[in-house]
């Protein structure tokens, strides 16, 4: 039986770092005039990080038998964190803050430290999950880029069942192709097929602002230049998936983009995509966020949403005009207006309770329970919602043609047809606070509205 006396060698460890005695290295550490020199013993960092030990290889001694390193790179509140845990295998997470951690994670692994690259992925994603989907892009780029296995797992199963929180984030045309790459060819990605090829596509295009806007302008040269930008993209997609509809009416335009060998010999998607949302603007999550709100939840649900969202109207299938709007929800209460604007990609809409009366004559209705809002899908944290204060003004009806307007008091103004006319646009009145920064007229991509229903 061996017995293993740790804490004492920790402690005699840490005194001796406190307490330099016969150094033979000093790293200077940070950038001046705040940076700071510590003095260490080079056997103990080389027979505990491999960086160290080729450093110290290639540091010849000075006049004084002592070698000499800089690392501007780190500050030195981080390397002290760091020098005290290669001496006595201890770190202390009580008086730092999470970013702090996480720098600590990218300098760890840059310093060989395989073992506490290991525990910081395994404590963040245990004990700050909240902040690491807080700040999701950067975090995403950064496990690829530093090849962080645990956190890409992590970032691997919230994509898998919220794409959204990276194909309509603001970052999604600035992923660096390999990020991209190992998002489409996830095989349980909640997302049809025919969508994964249009951000695909996108993406491509993104790489290519020099391309005309309009694909019929294109010239042979445009399409093997997109060809190239996304050879590496092309043997992820499932292009079995896709029905023969879409392949007419989505790859027909690009067919100069393909080899005669199209099949992928990858596997099917496992898709579970809710039925519950079927929406080409929000996702499971939006609706859940929405629940919460109709509920007035303190804390937001996350799953078992207790509603059914049941698709009544959507522009692209039946018409922007307002007017149509009023005609297909005639008499219907409890429901939700969702638009994704023009241009912005901003993601709109307003929860209106009372029954949608098609009005001629324009009028005002009361409601204590509607409200406006802003969905965000990297960050859901960061939606905006903002209910009626102003009772008696809160919904307004009008379905005149020459008029012809759904408003929330005078923070969501929804006029004519939402796509080819720039009438809509939101302000600042009766209700809690804007939600949008600023009052600027809008046309949308798409609208859609639904029932809500209790799910039986």
């Amino acid at each position: 039986m061996t017995t293993k006396f740790y804490d004492r060698l920790s402690n005699d460890l840490t005194q001796l770092l406190e307490n330099p005695i016969n150094h033979n290295v000093t790293i200077e550490v940070g950038e001046a005039p705040i940076n700071q020199i510590f003095k260490v013993h080079s056997y103990i960092l080389q027979s505990r990080s491999p960086y160290f030990k080729k450093k110290f290889d290639e540091t010849p001694f000075n006049e004084n038998h002592v070698k000499e390193l800089k690392m501007s790179n780190i500050s030195s509140n981080l390397f002290n964190v760091i020098i005290k845990y290669i001496y006595g295998g201890t770190i202390s997470f009580e008086k730092l803050e999470i970013s702090i951690i996480f720098d600590l994670l990218i300098a760890s692994l840059e310093l060989d430290l395989d073992e506490l690259v290991e525990y910081l992925q395994t404590h963040l994603v245990t004990n700050n999950a909240s902040w690491l989907k807080l700040k999701f892009a950067q975090v995403l780029q950064t496990s690829y880029n530093k090849n962080f296995k645990i956190i890409q797992n992590f970032c691997n199963n919230i994509i898998s069942k919220h794409p959204n929180i990276i194909f309509e984030s603001d970052n999604f045309n600035s992923l660096p192709e390999d990020v991209l790459i190992s998002v489409i060819e996830l095989d349980d990605l909640q997302l049809e097929e025919d969508k994964i090829w249009d951000y695909v596509i996108q993406w491509g295009r993104a790489k290519n602002p020099t391309f005309p806007t309009n694909i019929n302008e294109w010239t042979s040269d445009n399409f093997l230049t997109l060809k190239t930008t996304l050879k590496n993209c092309f043997p992820h997609i499932r292009y079995f998936n896709i029905s023969s509809e879409q392949i007419v009416e989505k790859f027909y335009p690009y067919q100069q983009l393909f080899e005669p060998k199209l099949c992928s010999t990858l596997p099917t998607r496992t898709i579970r995509i809710p039925s519950n949302i079927i929406s080409n603007i929000i996702s499971n999550e939006h609706a859940l966020e929405i629940s919460s709100w109709i509920d007035r939840k303190e804390t937001p649900y996350t799953e078992n949403n207790p509603y059914e969202f049941k698709l009544l109207v959507r522009g692209s299938r039946d018409g922007f005009d307002i007017k149509t709007m009023y005609e297909i929800c005639d008499k219907v209460s409890n429901t939700v207006i969702v638009l994704k604007v023009e241009d912005t990609r901003e993601i709109i809409g307003g929860y209106n309770p009372l029954e949608i009366y098609n009005n001629s004559d324009g009028d005002w209705y009361d409601s204590k329970d509607s409200f406006v809002f802003s969905l965000k899908t990297e960050n859901l944290k960061n939606s905006i919602i903002s209910r009626v204060k102003n009772f008696n003004t809160a919904i307004y009806y009008d379905s005149d043609p020459t008029v012809e307007c759904l408003d929330f008091g005078d923070a969501l103004n929804l006029r004519y047809n939402l796509k080819t006319q720039k009438s809509s646009y939101c302000g600042t009145n009766h209700y809690e606070k804007p939600i949008r920064s600023n009052d600027d007229r809008f046309s949308v991509e798409e609208f859609e509205v639904f029932e809500i229903l209790p799910k039986k």
